[in-house]
């Protein structure tokens, strides 16, 4: 999900004002994957090109779809087991 980085100017007062300009509108990979020495945020053994196929492999949706799927089993299970315990 794309979102708005600010950009921050300093006015003659010294007060730092943020903007959210449409330029620095991106997801958060993208803005990981455009900071200086980005690789070194990655775990070791894994890189960029790893992580592009993986991300081109499934659509936007699909990939909403299984998030969906992952989080209703997370809850089912935490909701089986507080009604065991209680």
């Amino acid at each position: 999900r794309p979102c708005f980085f600010p950009e921050v100017r300093t006015d003659s007062k010294g007060k730092q004002r943020k903007r959210y300009p449409y330029e620095k509108m991106m997801t958060p990979y993208e803005k990981l994957k455009s900071l200086p020495n980005a690789e070194s945020y990655l775990k070791p053994g894994l890189s960029f090109r790893d992580i592009d196929a993986i991300a081109c492999s499934i659509t936007d949706n699909q990939a909403a779809e299984q998030m969906n799927n992952a989080k209703l089993k997370l809850f089912t299970t935490i909701n089986e087991r507080v009604n065991r315990a209680a």
